[in-house]
Order: C-alpha cells, then structure tokens, then sequence
C-alpha cells in the first residue's frame, strides 16, 4: 500500500515510524503552539494525506504526551476522500501550560482497512453472554 503526503505548508515535517514494527506514524506540529490548562486547541499538521480507498487514518494519543501531560487527542478519523491539511484537536487535562514546539511530535495516526456492512434493520438481536450489560456490568 501507498500513502501518499502534501505538503500544505512549507516547514512540515512529513509522518515517520520512530521504530520498525510501529502501528502509528508520528504527525508534528508545524507552528509553536501553547495550550493552557483546559485549553481546546485545533492544531495543523502541515500535510494532506491521500488514504486509499478502504482504509481510514485514526488519530491517536502519544502515550507519553498523554500520560506525563494530560494531552488527549480529540477526534480523529481522516476519511480516505479528505484531502485537506490534517488538524488534531487536542484537549489539556492536565493543570498546567504546555507548549509544542514547532516540529514537535503531536500524535500518532494509524492507517486501518475500514468495513462497510449491510445494515439490516431486525425486531431482535441474538442473545448472548453479556446481553444489555453496559458500564460496570462486569464489576470491579
């Protein structure tokens, strides 16, 4: 499969893989960019992508942004017809200020094959193990 990257603006830095065997590639921020405690923040990548049919770009945490930060990605489904620049929409859990660096790794995407079933509208659903159980159905 080929994934193929613009540039939207000149300074992008295009997506990489930091090891083999990784399943998300690290998007950078493209601007110096300050989120403040609570803060929602739309934030540019710098690059289109073309996401061949059948497949869908998911937007995810990096795991030490989100875990010694408080950063969590909001969103982040990039549908193979977009061919706009790719925003991350970012929230700071967290009480204190942080700032991306221009050139600083925000997110990781994910490219995954995407399934369209036929919907089929039905009176009853099987039954099964879990039935309705929903929130703390399985308990502690």
């Amino acid at each position: 499969m080929e994934l193929k990257i613009k540039r939207t603006h000149p300074d992008a830095k295009i997506p990489s893989y930091a090891h083999l065997g990784d399943a998300g590639m690290d998007l950078y921020t493209v601007e110096r960019v300050e989120i403040k405690p609570g803060e929602r923040l739309q934030i540019g990548s710098g690059i289109a992508a073309e996401i061949p049919m059948g497949y869908v770009g998911l937007l995810w945490d990096k795991s030490g942004l989100s875990h010694k930060h408080g950063l969590k990605m909001l969103g982040g489904v990039i549908d193979a017809g977009y061919r706009g620049e790719i925003y991350v929409g970012v929230i700071n859990l967290s009480e204190e200020s942080y700032v991306f660096e221009k050139g600083h790794k925000m997110c990781q995407m994910l490219i995954q094959p995407v399934a369209h079933p036929t919907i089929n509208i039905v009176e009853e659903l099987e039954e099964s193990s879990r039935g309705s159980g929903g929130f703390g159905s399985t308990g502690k």
